[in-house]
């Protein structure tokens, strides 16, 4: 029981990124919600990690560390969220959270790719599905103006980015623990976003209204701290369980977009994620198999 609420809550809560990036930009340019939060987030996990910890495992990084930190930064946030932050404003939080789904999909690929290994053919396919659903979803929101080709073109460059984090964070022995690494390498991503921030953001029309700030609190709280929590300890429980997790996400990003946006849910929408659950279960079909005979 406590595996499943944990489960559905982390589920819940980074479906949930979306939509609060939807309203942190309604009043506030892209580029400044993602700087700010990226500074306020890296800044309290560091402070977590080097003031009120004080413990010897959290030490500050040194010779190569700082290399490793810096590429795992510019891939996985700088370029990764400032991407997904600007794409915001031209595709609906529904979708948003669609592709977040396909992640798993994205680092197969580019995995075999760098690992040089051949695809087995229900990776291929279950790749397509994932692509085929992605696209049949977005299909009538292109029509009435909740996404647009260029939105899609962002995100997709985002997708591809974190996919490559990630499979450079698993080349890398770390000798760091995971709240250190988080911290330095979000706060180094905002430093490294921060010049196109000054040199592109819209700062005249920008506001920091009470909305915007209680995006950011969420974004930072429930989604990079409460959520990230949940999906280590359900990773430390049962890695293979835990990527069932991801499943929802695409439908509570949908409902919260539904409720909260008035972005439309339609017969595409329900197709559309059947087929990118239905990709990512075949494409990791080997992996759950194996478990289910251990």
């Amino acid at each position: 029981m406590r595996q499943l609420f944990a489960g559905l809550l982390f589920a819940a809560l980074w479906a949930s990124a979306a939509v609060a990036t939807k309203f942190g930009i309604h009043t506030t340019d892209p580029l400044l919600l993602a700087n700010i939060r990226f500074v306020l987030a890296g800044s309290l996990m560091l402070g977590y990690a080097y003031v009120l910890r004080r413990d010897k495992q959290y030490r500050v990084p040194k010779g190569a560390e700082w290399r490793h930190l810096l590429i795992f930064s510019l891939l996985n946030t700088t370029i990764y969220l400032g991407c997904f932050v600007l794409s915001m404003k031209q595709v609906s939080a529904g979708i948003g959270s669609l592709s977040t789904a396909t992640s798993p999909l994205f680092i197969m690929l580019i995995s075999a790719v760098w690992l040089k290994r051949k695809l087995r053919w229900y990776e291929i396919t279950g790749v397509i599905l994932g692509l085929v659903g992605v696209g049949l979803a977005t299909y009538p929101l292109l029509q009435d103006s909740h996404a647009t080709l260029g939105g899609l073109a962002i995100l997709l460059s985002g997708m591809v980015s974190v996919s490559v984090a990630t499979v450079y964070y698993s080349r890398v022995e770390w000798q760091l623990p995971n709240i250190v690494i988080n911290g330095w390498q979000v706060l180094l991503g905002g430093l490294l976003l921060l010049p196109f921030t000054l040199l592109a953001a819209d700062f005249k029309h920008s506001h920091f209204t009470l909305v915007f700030w209680g995006a950011v609190f969420w974004l930072i709280i429930p989604v990079s701290t409460i959520a990230l929590q949940l999906w280590f300890y359900l990773v430390k429980l049962d890695a293979v369980k835990a990527s069932f997790w991801i499943f929802l996400c695409p439908i509570f990003g949908f409902i919260y977009s539904f409720l909260l946006l008035n972005e439309p849910i339609t017969a595409y929408t329900f197709a559309g994620t059947a087929l990118v659950i239905g990709g990512l279960y075949l494409a990791q079909r080997e992996k759950f198999s194996k478990q289910g005979k251990s």
